[in-house]
C-alpha cells in the first residue's frame, strides 16, 4: 500500500452520518492519514462519528460546498489534496488514480470522470442530461474537454489550487475548478473512477434544477474573462437576428402592402446596431485576454 505523506482528503459534508465512517475509514485504507472533514453544522451526528473513525473535524465557518472546501484547504498542511465528498457515492480505494498524475507530475489537476463507470441507478436522467448539457457548454466556451466538470472527485497541488479565484458558495465549486484550470492553462488530467448512488437513508442536497441553472449561469458568467468573444458575441449575435428578422418583415410589409411600420423599423435598427457593438467589443476583449495570456506566460517562463 502506497503511503501519502503529504496529501491531505478534504471531506466536506452536510448530515452524512450514514456513510462518514466508511469514507474515512477507506481514506485511511487507502494509506491518508490526513483526513479532513469540514462539517457544516449536521444535525445527525456526522462530526462525532468522523472524529470517532480518526478524522480531524473543522466546522464549517460559512455555508454551503464551495466555501467548505476552500476553508478545508486553507486549514489543510499537506502540498497536495484529495476533495470528495463524504456521501459514499465515490470509492475512497481508488484515490491512487487520481493522485498517481499529479504526484508522477504529469498534472496539477486531475478530475475523476463519473461516467466512465456509473451505476445505471446513481443518476437520474434529468441529472445525466443536465451533465452532458453542462460538460458540451463548457467544452464550446472555454475550449477544453474534461469529461466531467462536475465532478467531486479530484486530486490537485496546493500551488495550482491558490492561483484559481473561487467564489461559489455551492455546488458551483467544480464548475470555477474546471473554468480556472481552462484560464490558467493547468495541466489537466482526466482519470475513470466508479460512480455510486447513494446509500439508503442518505438524502442529496443537491437541486437538480435550480442547481444546474445556477451552474449553467456561472458558465456563462465565467466566460467573460475567459472567452469574452463568446460571451459578448452570443448576445450580439441574437440582438442583430432578431434586428434583421424585424427588419425584414418591415420591408416585407413596406414593399408589397405600402405599410410603413416606423417604431418597428427603429427597434430593428437599434437591435442590429447593438449586436455589431457587441460583437466588435467581443473581438477587441478577446484580442485583450489573448495578449494578457501572452504576458503572463512570458513572465511564468523567465
Amino acid at each position: 500500500m502506497p503511503e501519502y505523506d503529504d496529501v491531505c482528503a478534504v471531506v466536506p459534508t452536510f448530515n452524512e452520518s450514514e456513510t462518514i465512517g466508511d469514507v474515512v475509514d477507506g481514506l485511511q485504507a487507502a494509506g491518508i492519514e490526513d483526513v479532513l472533514v469540514v462539517d457544516g453544522h449536521s444535525g445527525d451526528g456526522t462530526a462525532e462519528i468522523a472524529e470517532e473513525h480518526d478524522a480531524t473535524v473543522v466546522m464549517q465557518s460559512g455555508t454551503g460546498k464551495g466555501q467548505a472546501v476552500r476553508q478545508g484547504v486553507s486549514e489543510a498542511d499537506a502540498s497536495n489534496l484529495v476533495m470528495l465528498d463524504g456521501d459514499g457515492t465515490y470509492l475512497p480505494e481508488q484515490v491512487d488514480r487520481l493522485l498517481e498524475p499529479l504526484l508522477a507530475g504529469d498534472a496539477e489537476h486531475v478530475i475523476g470522470d463519473r461516467f466512465a463507470d456509473m451505476d445505471a441507478d446513481a443518476m437520474t436522467g434529468l441529472n445525466k442530461f443536465g451533465n452532458r448539457v453542462i460538460n458540451r457548454a463548457f467544452s464550446r466556451i472555454h475550449g477544453q474537454e474534461y469529461g466531467d466538470i462536475l465532478s467531486g472527485y479530484r486530486a490537485f497541488t496546493r500551488e495550482s489550487f491558490e492561483k484559481m479565484y473561487l467564489t461559489a458558495e455551492g455546488f458551483g465549486i467544480e464548475t470555477e475548478m474546471a473554468v480556472e484550470c481552462a484560464r490558467h492553462n493547468l495541466p489537466t488530467a482526466v482519470v475513470p473512477i466508479t460512480y455510486l448512488p447513494r446509500p439508503e437513508g442518505s438524502e442529496t442536497n443537491l437541486h437538480p434544477i435550480a442547481d444546474g441553472a445556477r451552474i449553467l449561469m456561472t458558465l456563462y458568467g465565467l466566460a467573460k474573462t475567459s472567452n469574452p468573444l463568446f460571451y459578448f458575441g452570443s448576445v450580439g449575435s441574437l440582438s442583430a437576428v432578431v434586428g434583421l428578422l424585424v427588419a425584414s418583415y418591415v420591408g416585407f410589409e413596406w414593399f408589397v402592402q405600402g405599410v410603413s411600420h416606423e417604431v418597428l423599423a427603429v427597434v430593428a435598427a437599434a437591435g442590429v446596431l447593438f449586436g455589431v457593438q457587441l460583437l466588435m467589443f467581443g473581438l477587441l476583449a478577446d484580442l485583450i485576454v489573448s495578449l494578457h495570456r501572452e504576458t503572463i506566460r512570458r513572465i511564468e517562463d523567465q
